[in-house]
């Protein structure tokens, strides 16, 4: 997507990654209880405590509907060396609508990003 500012496109995320999607629903990640994370690679992870982040899903009301949270580091360990690329931070099922991972079911714990 040539010229394009979507930071998930900039980083190579999408078209890395991802395919290129549709957002259905707006996340809200915060750290350290009070710096949130606008866009991708914001953060370096000597910014980050070890602590996981807050994550809330601000979509529909319907607590049928359940979504799946998964944390990747898409070019670990480094950019120039993406040798681990997509390496599995956190994994978190069941999180109801409306609500935060804390509510979902943890599949992977939560590990903190390094510099490695």
């Amino acid at each position: 997507m040539p010229g394009t500012t979507n930071p998930l496109v900039v980083e190579r995320v999408i078209g890395d990654v991802l395919e290129p999607f549709a957002s259905s629903i707006p996340l809200r990640v915060v750290y350290n209880k009070n710096k949130e994370v606008i866009n991708i690679g914001e953060l370096k992870p000597s910014q980050i405590i070890v602590n996981k982040p807050r994550i809330n899903i601000l979509g529909d009301n319907n607590l049928r509907i359940f979504y799946t949270l998964i944390m990747v580091n898409p070019d670990a360990p480094s950019p120039s060396d993406p040798h681990m690329k997509e390496y599995l931070h956190w994994l978190v099922a069941n999180i109801a609508a409306s609500t935060g991972a804390i509510s979902g079911e943890e599949i992977v714990k939560y590990e903190s990003p390094q510099p490695r």
